[in-house]
């Protein structure tokens, strides 16, 4: 399996999820609910002990999200990269964004979850490009709030 592209990787979870009889429920847990994620570093196949453990608890579905790296995502991302570092063309931030481009239409991320008493219960599967990629957006996003707040800071004080 390519680690680059998680698309086969889906393809095996979506088989599996069913073959235990479960059903998929396409969502996204987001941060803010209560959760413990499953940690399993070592076994790439743990997602398959966290399905045996949503049917062993009685869960009647798994929730099921996946993120793709889409074209305009990027080409937005590169073309903020390059005003936060214009003019130098070789920043950091703007040589990351466009080596990402190889991994355009990848999937890099699955979320898998179940709800049980009351918590949410996740496995998520990521690539270390897709891992690089939310890592430059959030310093993107970060560098942003720094200059919208200085130009804020600015208009208070006249």
């Amino acid at each position: 399996m390519s680690t680059d592209n998680l698309l086969p990787l889906k393809d095996d979870m979506v088989a599996f999820i069913e073959g235990h009889g479960l059903s998929r429920l396409p969502g996204y847990v987001t941060e803010d609910i209560p959760s413990i994620l499953w940690e399993d570093h070592s076994n790439p196949d743990s997602w398959k002990d966290f399905v045996e453990m949503a049917k062993h608890v009685g869960a009647p579905f798994v929730t099921f999200s996946e993120m793709t790296l889409e074209r305009e995502e990027l080409e937005s991302l590169i073309e903020e990269a390059g005003e936060m570092n214009f003019p130098d063309e070789e920043a950091t931030e703007l040589v990351e964004a466009k080596w990402l481009r190889k991994y355009s239409g990848m999937l890099g991320y699955i979320q898998l979850g179940f709800v049980y008493q009351g918590l949410v219960f996740l496995h998520e599967t990521t690539t270390e490009w897709y891992e690089r990629f939310q890592s430059l957006l959030e310093d993107i996003e970060s560098f942003q709030d720094i200059v919208i707040d200085d130009v804020n800071t600015d208009d208070e004080e006249e």
